[in-house]
């Protein structure tokens, strides 16, 4: 089935990144048949600054193959710029569509991969970072159930009972770095519509949350829960594996990915260099040659547990670039 993909392009580090994501995806997966739409949010109240791109970022993004889609911010912002990917969705033409964080690389053929774009999904590459449990409650259940209730959604279904009562992993939770729909709009309108409700009206339960910058992760589950959808199955393992590479930062690239994915950057980096040259996390680690002194720093095979102990080894190298 042919799909779009969906990422967001803005001014800073996202138009470097999507320059990066729109040539390894035409690097690594040359028969992709449908189209990458670099999502661009213009002027307006919402921002602070100019959020859009510079022309030579969107004269290159169109040189890559890339449509750049233009949409309008009207309920999020410089106060929530992750709020993008939601409010992109509705700019999009109604196909079946896999969304990307700009921050990701492609390193094999992502058309090959089976999705079920009527059973929506989501990256499982996460850690336990919402909902924080406060000692005398509620419970990460009350917490998950009370926005499953919100939205008359069958909070039992959604649970995977391998785990334990209250276990994080016992809970449908993503991270919003990869999704699917087969319909950009109905996905976007309840994602825009259910995000935004509980900004501005969350259930008592989540009174001591943190909403920010967790507000689309808190959603993101419960639209797929309502659309029919749900965990990762073993089709879709390419995805975080040997197809894409969301690697956050290019020091975590160089510390923790895979060979393939260091290949596949250093491969295309002499034909970016003029386009990615003042973006300082490639300039250090790429043309530097800094990435190979904070990938020494750590075994692939027996990595920190934690994201968090990763980067602070390498802010103490003097590694750390954002």
């Amino acid at each position: 089935m042919t799909f779009n993909i969906l990422a967001i392009g803005q001014s800073g580090r996202l138009e470097h990144e999507a320059i990066l994501l729109a040539a390894s995806l035409r690097h690594s997966d040359p028969g992709f048949a449908g189209t990458l739409y670099i999502a661009e949010p213009q002027p307006g109240p919402k921002w602070q600054d100019d959020p859009r791109m510079s022309d030579r970022t969107r004269k290159r993004l169109t040189a890559l193959g890339a449509q750049i889609l233009p949409f309008e911010t009207r309920a999020f912002g410089t106060d929530y710029p992750h709020g993008n990917k939601i409010e992109a969705l509705s700019a999009l033409p109604d196909a079946p569509f896999l969304f990307l964080d700009t921050d990701t690389l492609v390193t094999g053929p992502l058309s090959r991969i089976p999705f079920d774009f009527a059973r929506p999904s989501a990256s499982m590459r996460r850690e336990n970072t919402w909902p924080k449990v406060e000692l005398y409650g509620p419970t990460a259940t009350q917490t998950w159930k009370a926005l499953y209730d919100r939205f008359d959604l069958d909070f039992e279904t959604s649970l995977d009972r391998s785990y334990p009562e209250d276990y994080w992993q016992r809970f449908l939770y993503f991270n919003a770095g990869w999704f699917f729909h087969e319909s950009p709009q109905a996905f976007g309108n309840r994602f825009l519509a259910w995000a935004t409700d509980i900004r501005a009206n969350p259930p008592g339960e989540l009174v001591c949350q943190e909403l920010y910058p967790w507000l689309d992760q808190i959603t993101l589950p419960l639209v797929i829960h309502s659309f029919g959808g749900g965990r990762p199955g073993p089709d879709l393992a390419a995805l975080d594996g040997t197809v894409t590479c969301h690697y956050r930062t290019l020091p975590l690239l160089y510390a923790r990915e895979s060979d393939r994915a260091v290949a596949v950057l250093e491969g295309l980096a002499d034909a970016l260099r003029p386009d990615l040259r003042h973006w300082g996390q490639f300039k250090r680690m790429v043309i530097q040659g800094e990435g190979a002194r904070a990938r020494s720093l750590f075994d692939r095979a027996n990595l920190p547990r934690r994201e968090q102990m990763i980067r602070n080894r390498l802010k103490r190298e003097g590694l750390w670039v954002r």
